[in-house]
């Protein structure tokens, strides 16, 4: 089945060291002609220094919605952290998915207390897309 409504652009965070493998599971995900979604960029493995974050703050402002991935060791990831502190400035929409199922995922350092993280299903991705929070 083809999505024939327009994809919202997502920038997609995630702890580098540890869950780049999740990132490719949901860019791949996103290759789906049903996906309601497509992927406006990503975390980069960069040092935290510089223009970094004003590269990331340009990156966000050009998606409509913050995908943060989080595994085991997200508390951790110092640039997860920042691209939550980028988009709760800018106000952009963000949430969390739980990428292993199997394992304790832990919340990014900075998120709100009422941040939810939520599993990662095909049908929950849609639903926080529309707002379903």
């Amino acid at each position: 089945m083809t999505y024939y409504g327009t994809k919202t652009k997502v920038f997609v965070s995630f702890d580098f060291d540890h869950d780049e493998d999740l990132k490719h599971l949901f860019v791949g995900q996103a290759k789906h002609d049903d996906t309601p979604f497509e992927i406006s960029d990503l975390s980069v493995k960069q040092a935290l220094l510089g223009d970094w974050k004003a590269k990331v703050k340009q990156k966000i402002i050009n998606a409509q919605q913050v995908v943060v991935i989080c595994g085991e060791w997200t508390h951790t990831a110092k640039g997860v952290t920042e691209e939550i502190k980028i988009a709760q400035e800018l106000g952009k929409p963000y949430f969390l998915i739980k990428g292993r199922s199997n394992k304790n995922c832990t919340f990014p350092v900075g998120v709100k207390t009422t941040d939810k993280m939520y599993n990662w299903t095909w049908e929950n991705v849609g639903l926080l897309l529309k707002g379903n929070r």
